[in-house]
This record gives structure tokens, sequence and C-alpha cells, in this order.
């Protein structure tokens, strides 16, 4: 329940064939709470049931209430949630029984109110959800571009092509070594300098900063320069896609022997395209197969293997045209995540002016 349902359950998406003489069963304004997970925030959420007859598993505490169910939904996903975690027992498997929640204490206004609150912030959470809709879509258009911009499998041209290109001839196979090439600035590090290291996220998620450290943490460790517009990918987890470009913002800063940096040889590669050939499904396999082994740190990709690769591109031209398009519904993406955040933000700061901590008596 606490990993799919939010504050008000209006729509059901599991059923059982399990006799209606076994189970037990909702009343509108039930509301639902677990009563074990795998951590004491995890369980420490409630959904109200705003439907009648439904199924409830017996894996839950069931609170009826003459109060406004959604309202004190709300009310336990906000102000409550900590006090209620506090009293959850368990490590690996946590428990949360009802004699516990029954000594919660809660301060609340009168119905009118209470029903109040709980349509502001529902009102809020259906804004949130439509915007998400409105984010799952467009991670669909930016997966679906990669795939459908670049050829698959034993295939020289993809089955999309921009109307300037369509009578081009078919993209070329070149090893990765006549494309890029290995660029390496070893850094001297001072133990009183402070220096900042990139990382690379899994699955084509891009670049991250990590907090600065002075040299003398740093110690014995090699690191070099980060280099501008350089493809870069992380040897470790190559094969799950963790590949990046980087750009002015990183200039400056240093990286591990575990981050190969590569630059075009000529003016006709786009380091931008080649990561997003990198991150179509025909990518990762040869990222695989430059990673032999088992799972995890033992799929190590060897920069030898890597550089012997054989990838299939098209003219200049045509690999900006590509890589800007992707980027342009990665911007959108991004803008797209920051609203969520946002309205997020400021569902959350008015769960905090709704609702009174114990000791006050009001909001």
């Amino acid at each position: 329940m606490y990993t799919r349902y939010d504050e008000i359950i209006e729509v059901v998406v599991s059923r059982t064939n399990v006799s209606a003489d076994e189970l037990f069963f909702s009343m509108a304004n039930d509301v639902i709470i677990p009563s074990s997970g795998e951590t004491k925030l995890d369980i420490a959420k409630a959904s109200c049931v705003l439907l009648e007859r439904i199924a409830l598993g017996s894996d839950l505490n069931v609170i009826r209430t003459k109060l406004h169910g959604p309202f004190l939904s709300y009310y336990i996903n906000g102000p409550k949630k900590l006090d209620i975690a506090k009293v959850a027992q368990g490590d690996t498997v946590v428990h949360l029984y009802p004699s516990q929640l029954e000594d919660i204490d809660i301060n609340f206004p009168s119905p009118f109110e209470q029903r109040k609150i709980a349509e502001c912030l529902s009102s809020l959470d259906n804004l949130i959800q439509a915007e998400n809709q409105k984010l799952d879509a467009l991670n669909a258009l930016r997966k679906r571009l990669i795939q459908d911009l670049f050829p698959r499998e034993g295939e020289t041209s993809p089955r999309r092509r921009f109307p300037e290109f369509r009578k081009a001839r078919s993209w070329s196979k070149r090893k990765v070594s006549n494309v890029l090439m290995k660029e390496v600035i070893p850094v001297e590090v001072e133990s009183e300098n402070l220096y900042q290291e990139i990382g690379i996220r899994s699955h084509g998620k891009g670049l991250f900063h990590k907090a600065p450290i002075t040299g003398r943490t740093l110690g014995e460790k090699r690191v070099f320069e980060v280099i501008e517009n350089a493809f870069v990918l992380n040897i470790v987890f190559a094969w799950e896609q963790a590949v990046a470009t980087t750009s002015r913002e990183e200039v400056g800063m240093i990286a591990s022997h575990r981050f190969p940096m590569y630059v075009p040889r000529s003016e006709g590669c786009d380091v931008r395209f080649i990561k997003y050939l990198f991150l179509t499904p025909w990518g990762k396999h040869l990222l695989g197969l430059a990673s032999p082994g088992g799972a995890g740190r033992n799929r190590t990709l060897g920069q030898t293997e890597f550089e012997k690769l054989d990838i299939t591109l098209p003219d200049k031209d045509e690999q900006t045209k590509i890589a800007n398009l992707i980027r342009a519904a990665e911007d959108r993406i991004s803008i797209q995540t920051l609203r969520i955040d946002t309205l997020n933000t400021h569902k959350k700061g008015l769960m905090q002016q709704f609702f009174p901590v114990l000791e006050e008596s009001e909001p």
C-alpha cells in the first residue's frame, strides 16, 4: 500500500479471487495504515478509502473514525508521520500495531474546516498528478526519439530521419578509435587546495558534482582534469549506460581514473550524439560487449575493447540535429521536473500551516 497509493484512494488497481467470506471489506471514509514494512517511515503512511466494499489486506491497520477521512489521512502523512514512525517496532521488518496508534494524540478542527483543508490539499494533489502524467509523456518521447533516430541492429539508417537528410547517404560504420581519442591531463594535487570531483549516474541520467574536498583528503588518489566537451564513461557501470558529456560547467573539476574522457578526432563528430548513440538499446549492447564478466563491479569496461567497437553514424550536421532535438526534450523534462518539485514543496508548506504541532491548539 505504501508504495502505490497517496492520501486518497478513489481507484483500486489490484484484484483478488479469494472468497468474499474470507475478506474484510472497507467502508467509505476508512483510513488505512500498513502494519508492516521495510522502514519506519515507509509504514507511517495513511490513505483514505473513499469506496465501499473494497477488500482490505490483512497486513493493514484500519481506522474507522467520525473525523473526515481524507483530513485524517493528510494529517497522519504530515505532522504525525514522525510520531507514528517513533512507535513502530523492528529493524529488518518493521511492525505497527493498533495499540500503538491508539496512543497517538491528535488535534482537529470542526468538520467543516476538516473538509475544506482536505479539499484544498486534494485539489493540489490532482494538479501534481496531472503534471506527473506530463512528465511521463515527456520521458516516453525522449525514449522514443532515441530509439527512432538511430539505426537498429544490422541497419545502416534510422527509422526516422529529418526531411533534409532523407536523400543523404546511409550512415557509415567506423571504429570508436577512428572517431574519438582519449585525452588525459593529470592533476598534481596540492594538500591545501579544494577539489571538486564529478560522478556519472547509470541509465543515462548524466553527470553530478561531488562536494568539494581538500587535496589532503584525496591523498594518493590519481585524478585528472575534466575536459570540456568530452564524452566520458564510468568504467565500472558503463554496461549500465553510465555515460555522459562534459560542459563548461565542469571546467576546473577533476575526475578519477574510473572516468576516461574522449574528445573528437576531427570536426566531424558531435560528442552529444555519441552519448545518445550509447543510450540506445544497441549502444547498451555494445557497452556490454566491452564490459565482460559478472554483474556489478566485476563488469569493468575494457577501454581497449571499447575503442575497437564499431559504431554507425551520419555526417556532423545530422549528428548535431539529432543531438539538439533530444537535448530539447531533456530540457523540457528538466523544466517539468522542477515544476513538480515546486508543487510538492508548496504542498509541504501548506500541510505545515494547516496542521498544528502537538503543543499548538490551532494552526
